[in-house]
């Protein structure tokens, strides 16, 4: 049953696709009835402790489980996912819709995978179908060239980091014989280490975390429903679960909690920076992903995963909420630069949905994400007053781009036209993920702190006054620092020093000098070396070939022909000798010769001229294999999986 959480959204996703001429309202009933009974299996699964096993072979098993941490997250994903793909379905363009609309229950399919995943190999199935459904959605609408370059720009920057994963599962399978998340309980060193190296790559690229950060910026070309579904609970919050889940058998490498902090610290200060200069309001959420991501890596880091997967929920609401918001206000304006919004008179209904969200992000008691963001505090402190300082100032500048989004986008000083009553669906979905933000305020209240470890079986430190009102203050210094940015300065970002420092601090820059340009000229030369010496071979199979059939040819003219031309002459010979005796039998002797003549002619010019061509063909689709397409070798790589597929399932 528990393989269900992954097939019912993976199957609706194939029915829609195959109806693709039915209407919104037929896409979005089965979208939502896909997810409403993904959710209710989630949530018997997480009451009755599913887990199931698949047999590929002897070696090859794949298990999923639902542990407290996996079933929190389980349940999130179809919650989340259930108002995102209504928006999408009520609002998105009729023309490629149900091509999207199936990527999007895909998605949840494969990150439901993802999450039940007890082995690596049950993991790496997940988290490449979530990778290929980003790219995919990412370029949805593939008519604007930009589309698709973004879409494959963070398709090879999180490729890069899924490569920790393939090493960690190796090493895995090397060290213990299975893939079993358990094998990694009590690995000795140095096999524990680069395990927890790879998977700790692969987290940090899949959670946009430093370095891997700017592909975030590149995925906002896709549709706004992608944007909302891709940074709260699918594919960037695969890392900071994998890392929460594994945590407990990781946490022997004596270096790897110092890691999970250092990143996770420094993305969440460099992308509160990010987002306060950014201009453009999905990127500004894209970079506020980055930096909450980054305080769920200190937490996990500091021993503390329940408390990662508390604010990995809360951030989940309000950041879909968000996205959404802006989407809205970008079409409305008919432009995502912040400065030319402040639609608060237009859209008042949206403009209050949001001021919900808006606040949670900031993290402004009673809403349930300023109880997770304290908690984060809190256990960071247990490792650390200056490691709980740097969280603190991440929560200020948290309130800091929060106030100035929700001012620039819904302020009320706009003039992007009259104001009207928005379409049904977008407050419903907005008002569902608000009512999901303010449900999680119940965390504040005595007892929450008790009944939410009982929950997750997970250790949360209690928060001390001292820091409470210290991150309380930073909060309100950065709702201060926020507006007055707004008012001031709202086209900060555009120009100048802050332009740069608003495209991830020049990230982009040294990640193109350093390694886009290398390697697009290590592939120029490569290109060089395939055409002038790996082709060598063909080429000069080619010409052998070509002066074999000159050679033959030759032959044919000088010495077949002149064969051939000597059989009628000994026919005319014959003839004189008894020409009234033997006409009737030379005649045929005659016709027999022409016979022989044109046969010879034929073999003589066929058996070069064959060979020739065989060996053109030949060179000719050998060297249509080395196109330098990714798309190419990917086909090439699934057909050989499915041959070694069907050959494993054969022997067995």
């Amino acid at each position: 049953m528990l393989w269900l959480l992954a097939l019912v959204p993976l199957l609706a996703g194939a029915v829609a696709l195959a109806g693709g001429g039915r209407s919104r309202l037929w896409l979005g009933a089965l979208a939502v009835a896909a997810l409403l009974l993904t959710l209710a299996l989630s949530i018997a699964g997480a009451a009755q402790g599913w887990s199931g096993t698949l047999a590929w072979s002897g070696a090859l098993r794949l298990q999923a489980a639902l542990t407290p941490l996996s079933a929190t997250v389980a349940m999130l994903v179809p919650a989340i996912a259930l108002p995102v793909l209504a928006f999408a379905a009520a609002e998105e363009r009729r023309a490629g819709l149900p091509r999207l609309v199936a990527l999007l229950l895909a998605f949840v399919g494969g990150m439901e995978l993802l999450v039940v995943a007890d082995d690596l190999l049950t993991l790496l199935i997940g988290w490449e179908l979530v990778g290929a459904c980003s790219w995919a959605l990412i370029g949805h609408d593939w008519r604007d060239a930009r589309n698709p370059r973004s879409g494959l720009y963070a398709f090879v920057t999180t490729r890069f980091g899924d490569l920790g994963l393939f090493l960690a599962a190796m090493a895995t399978y090397a060290a213990t014989g299975s893939f079993a998340y358990d094998g990694l309980r009590g690995l000795p060193e140095p096999m524990l280490s680069v395990i927890a190296a790879g998977i700790l790559l692969s987290a940090a690229a899949k959670s946009g975390q430093l370095p891997f950060s700017p592909w975030l910026f590149r995925a906002m070309d896709g549709p706004t429903p992608v944007s909302a579904l891709l940074h709260a609970a699918t594919m960037v919050a695969a890392g900071a679960y994998l890392l929460a889940r594994l945590q407990p058998m990781l946490g022997g490498a004596g270096w790897f909690a110092a890691a999970i902090i250092a990143i996770g610290l420094a993305t969440a200060l460099a992308g509160g920076v990010v987002a306060l200069l950014q201009s453009h309001a999905k990127k500004l959420l894209a970079a506020s992903t980055s930096a909450h991501f980054g305080l769920m890596f200190v937490a996990v880091g500091a021993g503390f995963p329940g408390i990662a997967i508390l604010h990995l929920v809360a951030h989940a609401g309000f950041k879909a909420s968000l996205f959404l918001a802006a989407g809205l206000a970008g079409a409305r304006a008919g432009s995502f630069a912040l400065y030319r919004m402040r639609l608060g008179r237009a859209l008042p209904a949206i403009a209050l949905l949001s001021a919900v969200a808006a606040l949670a992000l900031a993290g402004i008691p009673p809403l349930g994400a300023a109880w997770t963001k304290e908690a984060v505090i809190a256990a960071a402190g247990e490792r650390g007053a200056l490691l709980a300082a740097g969280c603190m100032v991440a929560g200020g500048l948290s309130a800091a781009y929060a106030a100035r989004f929700l001012l620039l986008a819904y302020g009320p000083a706009g003039d992007a036209g009259p104001g009207g009553r928005p379409a049904i669906v977008p407050c419903a979905a907005l008002g569902g993920l608000a009512a999901f933000s303010l449900l999680l305020s119940l965390l504040w209240l005595p007892g929450a702190r008790e009944a939410a470890a009982r929950a997750l079986a997970a250790a949360i430190p209690p928060s001390g006054t001292v820091e409470l009102v210290a991150s309380l203050l930073s909060v309100a210094l950065g709702v201060l620092v926020g507006l007055l940015l707004a008012r001031r300065y709202p086209a900060i970002g555009l120009e100048g020093r802050s332009r740069a420092a608003a495209a991830w601090l020049g990230l982009p820059s040294l990640i193109s000098a350093g390694a886009v340009r290398p390697f697009e000229r290590a592939a120029g030369a490569a290109a060089w070396v395939d055409d002038r010496i790996l082709d060598a071979g063909p080429r000069g199979a080619a010409c052998l070939a070509q002066g074999m059939t000159r050679s033959l040819a030759l032959l044919d003219r000088r010495a077949v022909e002149g064969s051939v031309a000597v059989v009628p002459a000994f026919a005319a010979w014959l003839a004189l000798l008894d020409r009234r005796a033997v006409d009737g039998g030379i005649a045929g002797t005659a016709a027999f010769a022409d016979w022989l003549a044109r046969l010879g002619e034929r073999l003589a010019d066929g058996l070069p001229e064959g060979a020739a061509a065989i060996a053109g063909m030949s060179g000719h689709d050998a060297r249509r294999l080395q196109s330098g397409m990714s798309h190419h070798y990917y086909t090439l790589m699934a057909i050989g999986a499915a041959a070694m597929a069907a050959a494993l399932f054969l022997e067995a």
